[in-house]
């Protein structure tokens, strides 16, 4: 019997490693993203979709697509993906934001290396037939002032390579720590004392509210007049206006830009000037960040149709996922069905309790597997780890992830608690047993059972009395269905019990009323975990 591949669309080119990580688990489709009619035509049942930056995939696109669950941009910027519609959708969105780091870090030192030395003024001069030695006079890097404004990951690489020229490097970021730039071998400054020594100054911000035209007029004025701009992050971070009036006033030395507020730009004021280096948004424009960006995002569109989370999603807030926590995914999400197996009523809030040595690493990962699997069951919807936070927010459910190191019976311990809409309070607990990591269903509204977790199972609770268990074994067996295991489980003798079976199969109709019937039980639940 023939399986359908899910459909992965490469809606613009991508290199021959790209494909060959995907591998052959997929049907792999091909359009030209950047044609509109083509792209809502091609995109209507795929399973995922690659992109670069020249497709748009909107919020029409999106619902257009009715089986997709993830958007791969291929590159670290996600302009041209609709992030809002896609989480509402369900549809994860991921990007591959190391992919150009290296790169945008060497094009800020090229920048530099051009501007100090006046390369690329040389070179046009040069080519033009003039010999002008006397002209192009530079300066060396050696024991100048480097100033890094944003010490994340590509200004600390830009840092460790203007070491290598003798530079003293200073730093401003308001969210690195003295250590952290101690470690980097960086001296942290705020921002005006920056902007008054360093000889040149680099930015590599995010783009927001606060940081646009972080670099225009009042900057250029506590600059030195011998200094230097560059700008390789995001267009805009440098005022382009006030970038003109500083280079035509002279209160700079000049600016390296490869990036600006709209792209492509051709003939921008500043562009005339002889000490401007301009380049067209070249940051990630290497083969080697090419093929990085399409293998890392391959890699999770391969996580995200298996079901699995992904470090690199930008609308899930699950991170980088600990090893010592990746085994707790898969039981949680199957212990928060049994949870809505047995919830009566509307759920009016959730907490996700994680016990024991994990509780040490970052969890967050568990919180949001355990309410896809709360989820799963009651929403026609589909349910994944993108927006099974924002069904829990639309149904006015109260969530939240608790934490603590105490875990009296077991190594760690995953438990849902819950109330309803009902006045009922519900708590399901599970764990990892042994070498193999079996997943085990260890409580029930605190009656303490140990019973692995299987695709077919069954809970009850009825009044404990003998002879319970022979009727269940003979009701199910003159049924037809086979117990492959058993536990009850009783607070005090004579009281109530909870027995949950595993059974090899889903319960015919009708033989869970007639199980009910012949124990009296109070609650009777199939709970069926099988995809």
């Amino acid at each position: 019997m023939s399986v359908n591949k899910p459909v992965v669309l490469l809606a613009e080119e991508l290199s021959p490693a790209t494909i060959a990580a995907l591998g052959p688990d997929f049907e792999i489709r091909q359009t030209d993203g950047a044609d509109r009619t083509l792209l809502l035509s091609a995109i209507t049942d795929v399973d995922a979709i690659l992109v670069r930056s020249a497709t748009q995939v909107d919020a029409e696109a999106i619902a257009a697509a009715k089986n997709l669950k993830i958007i791969a941009r291929a590159g670290v910027g996600l302009d041209n993906v609709d992030i809002k519609s896609a989480t509402q959708a369900g549809v994860m969105v991921v990007n591959a934001p190391t992919s150009n780091i290296i790169s945008a870090a060497e094009l800020t030192v090229g920048h530099i290396v051009s501007l100090a030395r006046r390369i690329p003024a040389a070179n046009a001069s040069l080519k033009a037939g003039a010999w002008k030695r006397s002209s192009y006079t530079g300066v060396e890097l050696f024991e100048k002032k480097a100033g890094i404004i944003g010490l994340g990951r590509i200004g600390a690489l830009v840092a460790a390579r203007l070491q290598g020229f003798g530079m003293e490097i200073l730093a401003y970021d308001p969210y690195i720590t003295p250590a952290r730039a101690q470690q980097l071998g960086v001296t942290l400054v705020e921002l005006d004392e920056l902007l008054a020594q360093a000889d040149f100054v680099t930015i590599h911000m995010p783009k927001t509210p606060e940081t646009i035209g972080m670099l225009g007029k009042d900057a250029f004025a506590k600059m030195k007049n011998s200094a230097y701009v560059i700008n390789v992050a995001r267009g805009g971070l440098v005022d382009q206006d006030d970038l003109y009036t500083a280079l035509k006033n002279g209160e700079i030395a000049g600016a390296g830009i490869d990036v600006y507020v709209q792209e492509p730009s051709t003939d921008l004021p500043f562009f005339k000037f002889e000490n401007v280096t301009v380049t067209p948004h070249l940051g990630a424009s290497t083969e080697e960040a090419q093929e990085k960006a399409g293998v890392s995002v391959a890699k999770s569109v391969r996580l995200a149709l298996a079901g699995e989370l992904v470090p690199d999603a930008v609308n899930v807030a699950g991170g980088v996922i600990d090893e010592n926590v990746r085994p707790g995914i898969p039981l949680i999400e199957k212990l928060g069905r049994i949870f809505t197996a047995l919830t009566v009523g509307s759920l009016t809030n959730i907490d996700v309790v994680v016990a024991g040595e994990i509780a040490s690493f970052d969890v967050k990962a568990l919180e949001l597997s355990a309410l896809k699997g709360v989820f799963m069951d009651v929403v026609s919807d589909q349910v994944s780890y993108v927006n099974a936070p924002v069904l829990a927010e639309q149904r006015g459910v109260a969530t939240r992830l608790v934490t603590t190191p105490d875990s009296s019976e077991y190594r760690n311990l995953l438990t849902i608690k819950g109330a309803s809409t009902e006045g009922t309070q519900l708590s399901v607990s599970g764990t990892l047993t042994g070498p193999k990591q079996i997943e085990k269903l260890v409580g029930i509204n605190g009656y303490e059972i140990e019973i692995p977790v299987t695709d077919h199972m069954i809970v009850l609770r009825y009044a404990d009395r003998p002879g319970v268990i022979g009727t269940l074994g003979n009701v199910l067996g003159d049924q037809g269905v086979n117990i492959a295991g058993m536990q009850v489980a009783r607070k005090e003798e004579r009281g109530e019990a909870v027995a949950v079976l595993a059974v090899d199969c889903s319960l015919p109709a009708g033989v869970l009323d007639i199980v009910r019937a012949a124990i009296g039980a109070t609650v009777a639940r199939e709970i069926n975990l099988q995809d």
